[in-house]
């Protein structure tokens, strides 16, 4: 009875065996199968890509050159006049100011040197 059940065992494991070495196959197949699909969509997909990046990347350059470069090139010049006329009027403020502050605390000096007494 034992061998029999040892013979039963040993055909088992063999068939099973057999079974899952099918399936391996099979399975090695289809990932063979995906591999070969996936090459031949993903390779338009990234010709799709790369050609609109460069059509990106040339939009870019064109607007930088039509548009930013000439915005920047006005906008520092107006910066530049705005800081010329700033420092030619904004000098004459400061001397009247600077003049009108130092007789107002010549006025102050004379007001408090009054209240103190001598």
């Amino acid at each position: 009875m034992l061998p029999t059940i040892r013979d039963l065992a040993i055909i088992l494991l063999a068939v099973e065996f057999l079974i899952i070495g099918g399936l391996l196959i099979v399975l090695v197949w289809q990932i063979w199968r995906l591999v070969r699909l996936l090459e031949s969509e993903i390779k338009p997909l990234l010709d799709s890509a790369n050609d609109t990046v460069n059509t990106v990347r040339g939009t870019s350059d064109f607007v930088s050159e039509k548009v930013v470069k000439p915005v920047v090139r006005v906008h520092s010049f107006v910066a530049g006049v705005k800081g010329g006329f700033r420092s030619l009027f904004k000098d004459r403020k400061r001397r009247t100011s600077s003049a009108a502050t130092s007789k107002s605390d010549e006025r102050d000096l004379s007001d408090h040197a009054q209240d103190k007494p001598s």
